[in-house]
């Protein structure tokens, strides 16, 4: 299985969430690209955000960004 388009924008919206802090959500507005929309919606109905626009990470969401996140720094970083 190769990663979709559809895949990259959730993983993409996964990295914007501060792993620092549990106090801090995500805002997705109406006038954001329909792709990020959609993705985020996806999130929630897959159990790993809280809210369809965004909101918090749930237990579920917060260790698949802390995968996403470690993903993106190790393939960034190697040269």
């Amino acid at each position: 299985m190769a990663y979709t388009p559809e895949l990259v924008d959730e993983l993409n919206t996964l990295i914007h969430y501060d792993l620092a802090t549990t106090l801090q959500g995500v805002k997705v507005h109406k006038t954001a690209e329909p792709a990020v929309i959609a993705a985020t919606k996806r999130l929630h109905e897959k159990g790993l955000l809280t809210l369809e626009d965004g909101g918090y990470l749930t237990n579920l969401g917060r260790e698949v960004a802390e995968h996403a996140q470690a993903t993106l720094t190790i393939l960034t970083s190697v040269k």
